[in-house]
């Protein structure tokens, strides 16, 4: 596809819809992204030219302006070459370097892991998109070549690439608008996330081909002629639902590809908005509407301004097909999105602040930067991106958009932090709720507060925005830090009494001042808050104060409560296979809550009296600690002790079937500690299997097998404990404690 891309293409269609566009530098970057990138090779052995060609192609169907274009031939020059800013800044200028820069990932390797590497390049780019909201549009491009041309990385790139496009990338296209953008890198993730999922929905979706069009014509037919004979002229299109969509509603629905009706989609394009009502009626009169499943976006748009109504009906042969029915204005800004507002108008320049209407834009910039953990700040990212909409009132009729599931106590954080701290309750449409309250479309909201509440840790299973959870954590890390504070204190007062000293009169003498940084802390409040938490003993503070002879075998005193958790756990850490940093002899044990296996990223977490407890990265039980408490952790080479998993298995009930999936799971040397089986009507089953796993790869390996055997469509590894007990869940409440 890319082969066939010249400069004179790219140039062509940028003229097509800006005749004036200034062409010369658009032909300037890219012989200068020739010059650099000489000799350089993608992973395909096609020259690496191809791929700045292709983005720049991209973004000309988006209908950006030149700086755009001329950014995307030059969008990998500094990071892959030796180009500078400077360099690009006097030949280019200011406006199209900081959009190279904004696209340009962070070149620092001391990263403590890919995440936070990930999550600081994510965090750059949001920084970077929030002055010129055309760095994202790059990005975007640049992700949905990457994506055409992922069959030739390894399989773990691949896999690797295409979690983070459908995590991150195809959510950013739907927020901003872009639906074409949307739904290829939705379709391409699924092709290498769950190939035989995709290659057999691309077979079904084949085998129905003939049968499918004919069906189409002739709802289209129908559509068209009756709103003609009704005088409303429209363009009416018919086509299938993309893979992922398919997909989609298979897994959450429990359903087979032939259990699914509504697999074709119709969309009507009439000129004006009252059109688009009229055929509404009209197409309601003919076919019975499916109770529930309309929806007016026209008078109340998506946050990404979006507009269409939305409507299923009984079709033709008693089959369920969805309609979208909007303007022709509507359309183009639905498939362009947030793009549309660069389209170039003749004697009018773009401003930045035209998209300040977008407040799903200035909300994420607003919390990413209160954001500093990378695990906290990617899931916030992900929780946000994925979250869809409702709408809300304030008592003065503002209206206020809100995640699906958000509760009053989101509300409360959106109208003012201080108003979160202290909700109580509120009154919703005039009625007393409880804070579990979860509001719906059209509720009108006001918050009660009283000085006294203050949040507690089951709120955050309660609130749904970024902005109330991250503000939720701070505060509960706040007070966890004071304990800690004091705690240490209290430890270290009583172990320099039992050596004769005392802390208040060292504190005068300014001995403490220097220990904080011999210790590589911050100050002495940062001192006394670690051997609180247990990320330093009392005895290496004592070292620095105590003279050595008193500290000898023959004079050692009794041990203190912290140093007693860092005392040698015989066997234990060769046994588990953790390697903790900067500590040699530690009590090692797994969060009970993800279950970590070796190959996974984890992180340690200290936890007072056990210890310190492994977590993966990212788990939401870490993501709700404190910080400060967590230390890194590594596994060691070879680990083979299997660890239990439960698979999660959504198939065919029919006979064999569940034989053949223990057949597949012994296949790949893995053994069955624990099932359990559960039928629903329409012949469907989920099976929950307990198997002992030895690592991430070995995981890998028995859920192919499994997705191998027909009459499976997904097999996933359930989250949460594994043959757990209630008491095994307060156990791993109390980890974060």
């Amino acid at each position: 596809m890319s082969k066939d891309i010249k400069i004179g293409d790219v140039i062509e269609k940028v003229r097509s819809y800006h005749p004036a566009a200034n062409v010369e530098v658009i032909r300037k970057a890219y012989e200068f992204s020739a010059k650099v990138h000489q000799g350089q090779k993608r992973a395909s052995g096609e020259p690496y030219l191809i791929h700045p060609l292709a983005v720049a192609s991209i973004i000309s169907d988006l209908k950006l302006d030149e700086p755009s274009i001329v950014g995307g031939l030059l969008h990998d020059t500094v990071e892959d070459t030796l180009t500078t800013l400077d360099e690009l800044k006097s030949i280019f200028g200011k406006e199209i370097t900081a959009l190279v820069d904004g696209v340009t990932k962070l070149s620092r390797t001391n990263f403590s892991s890919r995440e936070e590497k990930q999550a600081e390049n994510f965090r750059k780019m949001l920084g970077a998109m929030g002055k010129d909201v055309r760095v994202i549009l790059i990005k975007l491009a640049d992700r949905v070549h990457n994506m055409r041309t992922l069959d030739h990385m390894p399989p773990d790139k691949q896999i690797l690439t295409a979690q983070e496009s459908l995590d991150i990338y195809a959510p950013m296209a739907h927020r901003l608008g872009i639906a074409w953008i949307k739904t290829e890198l939705e379709d391409l993730s699924l092709k290498y996330l769950h190939p035989e999922i995709y290659h057999q929905l691309k077979r079904n979706v084949a085998r129905k081909k003939t049968d499918r069009e004919k069906y189409i014509e002739e709802v289209i037919s129908v559509i068209a002629r009756k709103l003609e004979s009704e005088g409303i002229e429209a363009d009416v299109t018919g086509r299938p639902k993309h893979f992922f969509s398919i997909y989609q509603k298979m897994e959450s629905q429990n359903l087979l590809y032939d259990q699914i009706y509504d697999l074709v989609g119709f969309r009507v394009l009439v000129d004006t908005p009252r059109e688009a009502y009229e055929a509404l009626g009209i197409i309601h009169s003919h076919w019975r509407p499916v109770s529930g499943r309309f929806k007016d976006y026209i008078a109340v748009p998506k946050p990404n301004m979006y507009q269409s109504l939305h409507t299923s009906v009984i079709g033709p042969y008693g089959e369920r097909m969805e309609i979208q029915i909007r303007t022709h204005e509507m359309h183009r800004v639905a498939e362009e999105g947030i793009a549309a507002h660069w389209r170039y108008k003749e004697g009018e320049d773009f401003h930045v602040s035209d998209i300040q209407r977008y407040t799903w834009l200035r909300q994420l910039l607003e919390w990413q930067q209160n954001l500093q953990d990378p695990q906290e700040f990617l899931h916030s990212l992900k929780d946000d991106l994925f979250s869809e909409g409702l709408y809300v009132f304030t008592p003065k009729g503002d209206l206020l958009n809100f995640p699906k599931g958000s509760t009053v106590i989101d509300f409360a954080y959106r109208i003012h932090s201080d108003i979160g701290l202290h909700c109580s309750g509120a009154r919703v449409n005039g009625q007393l709720v409880s804070l579990k309250y979860i509001l719906r479309s059209g509720d009108t909201v006001e918050i009660i507060t009283t000085p006294q509440q203050v949040p507690s840790r089951d709120w955050l299973k309660l609130v749904k925005t970024p902005r109330a959870k991250s503000k939720i954590r701070n505060w509960l890390k706040a007070q966890q830090r004071e304990r800690s504070v004091a705690l240490g204190r209290e430890i270290l007062e009583s172990d320099l009494h039992r050596h004769g000293m005392d802390y208040g009169v060292l504190r005068t003498q300014g001995k403490l001042q220097v220990l904080p940084k011999e210790l590589g802390l911050k100050d002495e409040e940062a001192l006394l808050a670690a051997l609180g938490y247990g990320r330093i003993t009392a005895r290496q503070i004592l070292v620095k104060l105590v003279p050595p002879e008193k500290l000898e075998p023959g004079h050692k005193q009794p041990e203190s409560s912290l140093e007693r958790l860092f005392r040698l756990a015989s066997g234990k850490i060769k046994h588990l296979g953790i390697r903790v940093k900067g500590i040699d002899d530690v009590l090692v044990r797994f969060a009970l809550c993800c279950h970590p296996l070796p190959g996974e990223h984890i992180v340690g977490f200290i936890t007072r009296g056990r210890g310190v407890t492994v977590h993966t990265v990212g788990c939401p039980t870490i993501l709700e600690s404190d910080p400060h408490r967590k230390i890194e952790v590594t596994w060691e080479e070879n680990v083979q002790a299997p660890r239990p998993v439960k698979i999660e298995v959504s198939c065919v009930d029919q006979p064999g079937l569940l034989a053949g999936i223990s057949a597949a799971i012994t296949s790949a040397k893995a053994n069955i500690a624990r099932a359990q089986i559960r039928t629903f009507t329409g012949q469907k089953a989920v099976n929950t299997f307990e198997v002992m796993i030895k690592s991430s790869e070995h995981l890998k390996e028995v859920l192919q097998n499994i997705l191998k055997v027909k009459g499976v469509y997904k097999a996933v590894r359930a989250r949460g404990r594994t043959g757990g007990t209630p008491e095994r869940d307060q156990a791993a409440k109390a980890e974060v404690q």
